[in-house]
């Protein structure tokens, strides 16, 4: 396996474009194939991701996607649900396919109708813009950017000549069971809907439910997954699933990178849990905590923190066998080792902070009651979060 160039587009079969001429953009992915989708767990649902489940369970299968931002349409009862079933049918129209075939998707301010005219005077310039090159591949990424800083996509080619890539957007309301994001995922492998869906949410549960920017889950979240057969091979489902789950982590960690007002990536892995569900709620339960996000901020070397979120987790644990460690990927500070302070003195309180003035941040947990593990991922809460979420709609 090795990373690639193009992002979505290097994907056979795959075209994208898209335009982001201010607040509002729009953009369009045609690829068709078999297809699988995970959506948000908020009960609170847009209309986009109504429309694009019920055909992905009818169906599984996708010929193309419509998505705009600057509007999540949600909050927008039946007319939302109405509009999000007439950008489908306008890019069917113009492309001459089933509106069935075309998913929607959405990102932007909750509660406002859309502005189905843009869409319509905007759809020709995105339709000239498609592209099977890198370039399209990026503008696409971008159309959907809000708060985003930088457009985010991942690429990689398996041993066996299968491509796989995908193109995300997200940096604010992350806290997956999805988070204010979106991505899309192609690959030329051959694949039925069955094998896609159930690699599909293996992989999301190992990266984009593994990520926390501020703790709150929005209503428009959705990956969706389509696999053109272009290869024309079939391949071993564990080497997918390999190559999958390294672009959906990969296109996770940008997102927590690009966390709004973010300085610093958190990196959190948790060893010795009982079982992976007590690794998983000790590794969220540090990335989702303001003092700890707030103190890595500051550069703050207040590691009891991190001992006080792992106790509130809700995991199995027994504080005489907790070990904490802090890394920058060199160097590495042992603070606690079985339940005892290592060590608490200046020397290692510098060198603690010297650790945590770096852009990427380890936090190493051992929990001593077993061998399963898990890693999540977050980002340092500072002033500009508030500055951002504070003039969001003005």
């Amino acid at each position: 396996m090795k990373p690639i160039d193009g992002g979505i587009c290097a994907v056979r079969g795959v075209h994208a474009g898209g335009i982001k001429p201010g607040k509002n953009g729009l953009g369009v992915i045609t690829a068709s194939g078999n297809s699988a989708g995970v959506f948000t767990r908020n009960k609170v649902i847009a209309a986009p991701l109504i429309v694009t489940r019920e055909r992905i369970t009818e169906k599984g299968h996708l010929s193309a996607v419509i998505m705009n931002s600057g509007n999540a349409n949600a909050f927008t009862g039946e007319e939302g649900i109405d509009d999000s079933v007439y950008m489908a049918k306008l890019l069917a129209d113009k492309l001459d396919i089933p509106d069935k075939q075309v998913g929607v998707a959405s990102t932007g301010v909750i509660g406002k109708k859309l502005d189905t005219d843009w869409l319509d005077e905007n759809i020709d310039e995105v339709l000239n813009s498609l592209s099977n090159s890198p370039d399209g591949s990026q503008s696409a990424a971008r159309s959907i950017m809000t708060t985003d800083t930088f457009a985010k996509e991942s690429a990689i080619e398996l041993n066996n000549g299968i491509r796989i890539g995908g193109i995300a957007k997200g940096s604010g309301m992350i806290e997956p069971n999805m988070g204010t994001m979106l991505a899309f995922i192609y690959t030329d492998a051959v694949l039925d809907s069955k094998s896609l869906n159930k690699s599909l949410k293996a992989g999301v549960d190992k990266s984009f439910n593994m990520i926390v920017v501020d703790g709150d889950t929005s209503t428009n979240d959705m990956v969706l997954l389509t696999a053109t057969g272009e290869s024309g091979v079939e391949t071993d489902i564990n080497d997918f699933q390999e190559g999958l789950d390294f672009v959906l982590t990969d296109l996770a960690k940008m997102i927590a990178r690009d966390g709004e007002g973010a300085t610093k990536l958190i990196e959190v892995n948790v060893d010795g849990a009982f079982t992976y569900d007590d690794a998983r709620l000790v590794a969220k339960s540090i990335v989702r905590s303001p003092l700890v996000k707030t103190a890595i901020f500051g550069h703050d070397p207040n590691w009891g923190r991190i001992i006080a979120a792992i106790g509130y987790s809700g995991a199995n644990i027994r504080q005489d066998k907790i070990s904490l460690a802090f890394s920058d990927g060199k160097n590495t500070v042992e603070l606690v080792k079985n339940g005892r302070i290592v060590t608490n003195d200046r020397n290692s309180q510098d060198a603690l902070k010297n650790i945590m003035e770096k852009k990427d941040i380890k936090i190493l947990i051992n929990l001593g009651m077993d061998n399963k593990s898990a890693t999540a991922w977050g980002c340092d809460l500072t002033y500009d979060y508030i500055k951002i979420n504070a003039e969001y709609t003005t």
